[in-house]
């Protein structure tokens, strides 16, 4: 394995929030106004608490924290963002991936580009996970998991190999897409960044967020802010938190300010900690002590073994 299951869902959290964050220059905001990531922050609880999802936890959950989806041009984008959990708890499984993403949709609007952009997203995430994106097929891949679909994103997505097999250059790919700020076009410019750098997490949000261009300036900074947080996403996921560059990783542990609703940065590490090890099936006896109490056990003491191949993937 190339980098561990932690390091790809560090680097996926963390490479949202970085693309998120980054403003035109490779200067990261700390305070965003928009904090797209609050919603992924209560759904990564959810799951943690449950071990599996629960689409009626996950709505009292945005409801005590106030997270209601207001008529604003921001929507698909946070609900793009708030599935990646669901991306990365059931990336192993693409038919659980693909049902289990569709529940969730069916919170907020049924908006069929955004359940195309989400599905394109995750499949991605769902490949670099399993260390199975190939940069030459993974667009045709994520056409065939999307499926029959009315909207433009296959064609746009299509597009965007062909310039990509071209060497063409950003941009030429940010006048075509850029100019109108459509989900559609942001996921093309989300998967253009992301295969154009594919081993260059730096590289690939700063292109995502770079909106200096004549010919893009009517850009907007949310269209900037989206395509960066997705592209940091799928780039952390291939690269893992190792691929994130280091004085980025220390500039947040020095400053630790909030974090997607969370107190600080720390407290994000340690979020995603608790998520892996509920992924990766590891009981936590903490949480069940009167069990354990019953059993006569110590809890303190407590280790658990089991025999070779007994564990299954989900």
């Amino acid at each position: 394995m190339r980098y561990s299951p932690i390091s790809r869902f560090k680097g996926t959290l963390l490479g949202a929030f970085l693309g998120e964050s980054l403003v035109s220059g490779g200067e990261i905001q700390f305070q965003s106004r928009l904090d797209l990531g609050k919603m992924a922050v209560t759904g990564t609880q959810s799951l943690i608490a449950l071990g599996r999802l629960d689409l009626d936890d996950w709505i009292r959950r945005q409801q005590e924290e106030s997270l209601h989806l207001a008529a604003t041009d921001d929507i698909s984008i946070k609900i793009i963002i708030a599935t990646l959990p669901v991306a990365l708890f059931f990336h192993e499984n693409p038919i659980k991936l693909r049902q289990n993403l569709l529940r969730v949709l069916n919170i907020w609007e049924d908006d069929p580009v955004v359940r195309d952009g989400t599905l394109a997203v995750a499949y991605a995430i769902a490949l670099a996970l399993t260390e199975k994106l190939d940069p030459l097929t993974l667009i045709p891949q994520a056409i065939a998991f999307i499926g029959e679909t009315p909207t433009s994103i296959p064609k746009k997505l299509l597009r965007v190999q062909n310039l990509l097999e071209q060497g063409v250059g950003l941009s030429r790919v940010q006048a075509e897409f850029a100019r109108e700020e459509e989900l559609s076009n942001t996921i093309a410019m989300v998967f253009y960044c992301f295969l154009s750098t594919l081993e260059d997490f730096r590289l690939a949000v700063l292109q995502a967020t770079y909106n200096d261009n004549s010919q893009v300036q009517d850009a907007t900074p949310l269209s900037s802010k989206a395509t960066g947080g997705i592209t940091g996403a799928l780039s952390g996921a291939y690269n893992g938190i190792g691929g994130i560059p280091v004085n980025w990783q220390v500039l947040l542990l020095q400053n630790n300010s909030p974090v997607w609703g969370l107190t600080s940065f720390s407290q994000m590490l340690e979020l995603t900690d608790a998520f892996v090890a509920v992924w990766s099936g590891v009981y936590n006896p903490t949480l069940n002590p009167r069990e354990l109490a019953e059993e006569g056990c110590e809890v303190a003491l407590l280790s658990v073994y089991a025999a070779p191949r007994v564990i299954r993937l989900r």
